[in-house]
């Protein structure tokens, strides 16, 4: 694949008709080395956030070793990509075929559960084996996340002790596990969710070894300024060393927004201006869902040389016929933006290439690579914490 300096090189040299994602390997390798250096524990790649086979490879290169799969179509397709990864099959509830074709033809041997029914399951489908980790899912808040995770899987702290137990005798390496739901804007989020850990293992007494604190980890987009991924670490690294789990315990985490989000960005043709609202030739149903859907916003840069400086707020359609295909925004962009134009969008490695359908016949795109750097990243060195403020007073 041919690498391009950035978005601007692309246009210049294929003048693309359908929309282009960009690959920024180099940005994924630094996120994972981030984690794999700072994290006080274990991370798995949550392969929903971007299934691309590429980045994969990108992520296990880097030294990531573990991944998070949902389906037996994301276990079929890491085993096939990287055959000597570690599968964790953490979807809470899963066919007795999934199961079973993970843990015999795939190897994998870890679990989640969030009922005393899959965990019936999961041992009736594995012929109850002795070298099971089991993983028991708590519910828990996602008051400080942008997106809750809170309302479909987990167990309810008063029933979790049972399923701990039921758990404990049927595993061999036995785990508690949550998510405090996507792009998590504070530290204490894991703080609350631990303190959950801790007052289900004590009313259990068993001994756990693993603590899996999921993914949710924020990256940054406008209007989310996060506080540093540091800061994160640092926090759950002190409420877990306090839990009264096993001497050997793990901590694990499941990022997958942060190790993916700076991998991608999209460039998108304008093809009609009507007041403020731009039709581009992406959207909804591509690789923009978040941004139609649940109103994410993501960083936009106009891809021309000379425009009107002065910047304004703008909606986008997408391509289809459906009125559903509409990214409110507001996306800032030159006032003179107009047909004809191209746009980079980015931030999008998250959910966005994962999320594109066929629908209207508009699901086809371009894949390049880019040298430059994302349009926002937490991994450079080189971030202001939004937490600092410039109005201080230095007393001598």
């Amino acid at each position: 694949m041919h690498i391009f300096p950035d978005a601007s090189a692309v246009v210049r040299a294929t003048a693309p008709d359908r929309p282009v994602i960009l690959n920024r390997p180099h940005a994924a390798r630094r996120a994972a080395r981030f984690f794999l250096e700072k994290f006080p524990g274990r991370t798995l790649y949550a392969v929903k956030a971007n299934p691309s086979a590429d980045l994969l490879e990108v992520l296990w290169d880097a030294g990531v070793t573990h991944y998070d799969v949902a389906s037996i179509a994301e276990v079929r397709l890491v085993r096939a990509t990287l055959p000597e990864a570690v599968l964790c099959f953490m979807h809470p509830v899963k066919t007795p075929s999934a199961i079973r074709e993970a843990y015999h033809q795939h190897g994998c041997k870890v679990f989640s559960l969030d009922t005393q029914d899959e965990l019936d399951k999961i041992v009736e489908a594995t012929g109850g084996p002795d070298d099971l980790t089991l993983c028991v899912r708590l519910r828990v808040s996602s008051e400080y996340s942008e997106l809750s995770l809170a309302a479909k899987f987990g167990v309810e702290l008063a029933d979790a002790p049972a399923l701990l137990q039921a758990a404990r005798q049927a595993a061999d390496s036995l785990g508690v596990c949550f998510h405090v739901g996507s792009q998590a804007m504070t530290p204490h989020a894991y703080v609350q969710a631990l303190e959950k850990v801790r007052a289900a293992i004590v009313d259990a007494s068993v001994l756990v070894d693993v603590v899996d604190v999921g993914g949710g980890f924020p990256s940054i987009y406008p209007g989310m300024e996060p506080p540093p991924l540091e800061d994160f670490f640092a926090i759950i690294d002190r409420t877990y060393e306090s839990l009264p789990i096993s001497y050997s315990a793990e901590l694990w985490c499941e990022p997958g927004r942060a190790l993916c989000a700076e991998y991608n960005s999209l460039i998108v043709r304008v093809e009609k201006r009507r007041g403020r609202e731009l039709y581009i030739n992406d959207g909804a149903y591509g690789a923009l869902f978040d941004a139609a859907h649940v109103g994410w916003r993501f960083p936009v840069k106009l891809l021309r040389d000379e425009a009107d400086g002065a910047v304004e707020p703008f909606s986008f359609y997408g391509p289809t016929c459906d009125d559903l295909d509409h990214m409110e925004g507001p996306f800032g962009l030159p006032a003179d933006t107009g047909a004809g134009d191209y746009i980079e969008v980015g931030m999008l490695g998250a959910y966005g290439a994962a999320m594109r359908t066929g629908f209207n016949g508009f699901g086809e795109c371009e894949v390049h690579e880019a040298a430059d750097e994302p349009m926002a990243s937490q991994y450079r060195g080189d971030r202001r914490d939004p937490r600092v403020s410039d109005n201080v007073v230095r007393l001598r």
